[in-house]
């Protein structure tokens, strides 16, 4: 374990597998909270708890489809009975489609509202009588530089992520009673789909890369992983309703 800001902490992560989510449970399980990983593809998310092996992490891999509401229940269920609460909640998971806004179907924008807005919204529900017994918490979202940009392409995503950052500013409103804090991070990292661009687009992403302040774009644990432990920990406490842009100065 390289660290404790986190210990005794129970965190669930939704599309923990690859990308983002993975490192952000890594980061989370480093700092010693016990993580909760859950995705469509579970043999993904037992591979990030075996990486848990070579630090001490502690973690539990469930397989869970976000848009299923019945899923989403079982999973934050078996989730609390496993470690015997629920302290913070990272909503990562969602499906994503490009094409032309001229072009884009009604089941284009249903993969990605239900996959996003609405998997995060009943990942919220789920966990929020949870979070109000372990006496607050911290929900962190995550929102996409693609949306706030108004990027080419990505219609059906963008309305979605718009979407999920005006559902985090309502329940910091309602939730901060409780203890609760809810904010957004929007990133620029190297997911599955940037690492994608960078093998079949090298130029385009050189591009991209350069456009950036910092000239490079995120890791997945150290630069956004590590920023949600100080979401998820007391680092942050007095933070909630708002957006952080990690995007390297995009």
């Amino acid at each position: 374990m390289t660290g404790t800001r986190l210990a005794g902490k129970t965190v669930l992560v939704t599309g923990a597998g690859q990308g983002i989510g993975r490192g952000t449970a890594l980061a989370l399980a480093k700092e010693g909270a016990q993580v909760v990983l859950c995705g469509r593809t579970k043999s993904k998310c037992d591979a990030v708890v075996d990486e848990f092996e070579s630090f001490g992490g502690v973690g539990l891999s469930l397989a869970c489809d976000v848009a299923n509401r019945a899923d989403v229940d079982r999973t934050v269920a078996a989730a609390v009975e496993h470690f015997g609460a629920l302290d913070g909640l990272v909503n990562n998971a969602a499906g994503s489609v490009h094409r032309l806004l001229a072009d884009t179907t009604d089941e284009d924008v249903d993969l990605c509202w239900n996959t996003g807005a609405m998997g995060t919204l009943y990942m919220m529900q789920a966990a929020l009588p949870h979070l109000r017994e372990s006496g607050g918490g911290s929900i962190v979202n995550f929102g996409s530089s693609t949306a706030v940009m108004g990027n080419a392409m990505f219609g059906a995503y963008a309305m979605a992520k718009e979407a999920i950052r005006g559902l985090s500013r309502v329940a910091a409103r309602e939730w901060g009673r409780y203890g609760i804090r809810v904010n957004v991070v929007v990133p620029v990292a190297m997911s599955p789909a940037s690492e994608d661009f960078s093998r079949t687009q090298p130029d385009r992403f050189e591009a991209m890369q350069n456009s950036l302040a910092l000239r490079r774009v995120g890791d997945c644990e150290s630069d956004i992983g590590r920023a949600v432990v100080a979401l998820i920990s007391d680092d942050l406490g007095y933070l909630t309703g708002d957006t952080l842009m990690l995007t390297g100065g995009m």
